[in-house]
């Protein structure tokens, strides 16, 4: 067989994501699946990301004969926290440091590549891909109507809607879908006022080029997001909605899938909750970025307690600014934690948030917690802090209705009054709204489902991706 008709045979995947916790997960659920469908994948990670999930790196390499990891530096010391305020840098380093070696290895790999697969913010991905004369899919691993807040971004300038000529976080935002958007609402960018501010220079850049793909991926599903991917085809004609992956890849594999967390998981928490009651913890979780202060982590403390709720903490190291091991506890919250609540580093959340006892989430409203969230089922209040989290947040109060956006607010009256709220007084109104999405999520990655649908022609188009002339010759 020509070494030609050998690569259309058998096509090659390179997948590179933005390496932090959210988007690897999230990606590393994709390239398992479309391995399972006899995809060749090379899964491109930073150094410092691959240190952090060997279990899982060995479980992938073990299982699927067609699926390896390469490496290469982010650029980064190995002692930068990788936290939410180092993004820029983390971006700007890999601009400088990561994309000359991703050249190389793309164009060195022994068995041709023919697709690639990047995250929606490697603006350099589509100069790679067509210096290449290869075909590139952007898969942005944050939700949709959050990345069409980033595209809006342009058009919110132009229109004067951006930045605010005045603090009035609760006007509603003209030119926007629905008319549900508030300023509180956008992208926490869209809050910057300079709009020479590099991150905001990066957002435009990345409006520009998003477009430049010949697919995107979106990690949701049709009944969710049905509005805004419909949108989304006047900027990109080919669409896949192939979520909730954690889901669909479940699914496809009949079993449960492994962890690809970054985070050590103190299971512990699992036996906690087995001896709790249905429906009576709330879990409490910022996400793998997001940093609060020391005054923050006290008003949400106060606010679990006094509202009366068992909880579960899943509050990571480095998660809380200005604060010591050391640092003196007020004594009622440590009675109260000791009484009805359970502290841990870090928790398998897909297998809490599943648990009866679990009846309710306060979270940083990240996309991958969000959908977590959604396919368990379990309402949720959301403290979102940058990015898309401030849209993902309105949507889930708003639009979808699953559950309170407590955006800008962080009072230990606020935080009692709505966890009483979404624990008590709408519980039964919150869980059936959240129970009818699971529902439309779980049927979604079914057989004939949207999501199992869209991942079907997802594999087909790949396959139908021929390697470029010049890696021929």
């Amino acid at each position: 067989m020509a070494k030609s008709e050998a690569a259309v045979l058998c096509p090659h995947v390179m997948i590179f994501p933005l390496p932090l916790q959210g988007p690897v997960k999230c990606m590393l659920k994709l390239a398992e699946m479309l391995s399972l469908a006899g995809i060749r994948v090379t899964f491109l990670n930073s150094h410092h990301v691959q240190r952090r999930i060997p279990d899982s790196a060995a479980y992938l390499t073990t299982k699927y004969r067609n699926f390896r990891f390469q490496t290469l530096p982010d650029g980064l010391p190995d002692d930068n926290p990788r936290t939410g305020d180092q993004i820029l840098n983390l971006l700007q380093s890999m601009e400088d440091v990561s994309q000359p070696l991703f050249r190389q290895i793309l164009h060195s790999a022994a068995t041709p590549v023919t697709c690639l697969i990047a995250d929606g913010v490697f603006t350099f991905a589509a100069r790679v891909a067509k210096d290449a004369g290869l075909p590139l899919l952007y898969f942005d691993t944050i939700s949709p109507c959050g990345l069409w807040g980033l595209l809006s971004l342009p058009t919110l300038i132009q229109a004067g809607e951006v930045p605010f000529a005045d603090e009035e976080l609760d006007e509603v935002v003209g030119g926007m879908e629905g008319g549900v958007m508030r300023r509180r609402d956008l992208p926490s960018f869209c809050r910057i006022k300079d709009m020479k501010d590099p991150i905001i220079e990066l957002v435009i850049k990345e409006a520009k080029h998003i477009p430049l793909a010949q697919g995107l991926i979106f990690n949701t599903f049709q009944h969710l997001d049905a509005p805004i991917l419909s949108q989304m085809l006047s900027i990109c004609p080919n669409i896949y909605a192939v979520g909730p992956l954690h889901a669909h890849l479940k699914t496809r594999l009949a079993a449960d899938a492994a962890s690809n967390s970054i985070w050590e998981e103190d299971k512990s928490c699992i036996s906690w909750l087995h001896s709790q009651p249905p429906k009576s913890v709330i879990y409490v979780s910022i996400g793998s970025l997001a940093v609060m202060t020391r005054v923050q982590l006290y008003e949400i403390w106060h606010g679990l307690v006094n509202s009366g709720a068992r909880f579960l903490w899943a509050r990571r190291p480095g998660s809380v600014s200005g604060s010591e091991p050391d640092d003196e506890v007020p004594l009622d919250l440590l009675e109260g934690t000791k009484e009805r609540g359970y502290v841990v580093s870090w928790v398998p959340q897909e297998e809490v948030l599943a648990h009866p006892s679990v009846g309710g989430f306060l979270t940083h409203s990240g996309w991958n917690s969000t959908l977590e969230s959604i396919v368990a089922g379990k309402p949720m209040i959301c403290w979102p802090f940058h990015a898309d989290q401030q849209v993902n947040g309105r949507y889930v109060g708003e639009v979808w209705k699953l559950g309170l956006d407590m955006k800008d607010s962080c009072d230990r009256v606020v935080v009692e009054k709505m966890i009483r709220e979404l624990m008590e007084v709408r519980k039964d109104f919150f869980l059936e709204r959240a129970h009818a999405m699971a529902k439309l999520a779980h049927s979604s990655v079914g057989p004939g489902g949207s999501s199992s649908l869209d991942f079907d022609r997802l594999i087909q188009d790949i396959k139908m991706m021929n390697i470029p002339m010049n890696k021929i010759l």
